[in-house]
């Protein structure tokens, strides 16, 4: 089971307030424990929304619409993610609970999502094979 750990925006964060640097060890130090338990796929910050994109598609078959960042209310924004793979729900709550205060000060705040899998979105196995396949693709390309 994959699950993405997202990290809320703050004002801070969406100003461009870089983490201290004990909040940096910190993280990397969570992020080392995650790759040793070998449950780590992903884990960046993200850049704030200013320099965001952001496509919308207000009609279906309608042509998309492009807007430049900034967006409003940074509660809805992301700051970052981790995405970890686990044997369970429990799991995952028990790695997301052990996340430092990703913004310190008491202003983290992390939702938890379990990442759907194609099994979870069809039955036709021609079609989990194919995602399947184009998965080992990507992971041969990442070795080369």
């Amino acid at each position: 089971m994959r699950f993405m750990m997202i990290v809320k925006a703050t004002a801070d964060s969406e100003a461009g307030k870089m983490p201290s640097q004990e909040l940096i060890e910190a993280m990397q130090k969570y992020n080392e424990e995650l790759v040793k338990a070998g449950v780590l796929l992903a884990a960046d910050g993200l850049h704030p929304s200013s320099n965001g994109i952001r496509i919308s598609y207000p009609e279906a078959g309608g042509k998309p619409k492009v807007v430049d960042g900034p967006f409003t209310e940074a509660k809805e924004l992301i700051a970052g993610y981790t995405l970890i793979e686990v044997k369970s729900r429990e799991e995952a709550v028990e790695w997301a609970l052990r996340m430092p205060d990703p913004h310190g000060f008491g202003q983290g705040e992390i939702e938890l999502r379990q990442v759907f899998e194609a099994a979870d979105l069809t039955d036709d196995v021609e079609l989990i094979e194919k995602e399947n396949t184009l998965r080992k693709q990507v992971e041969e390309l990442k070795k080369a």
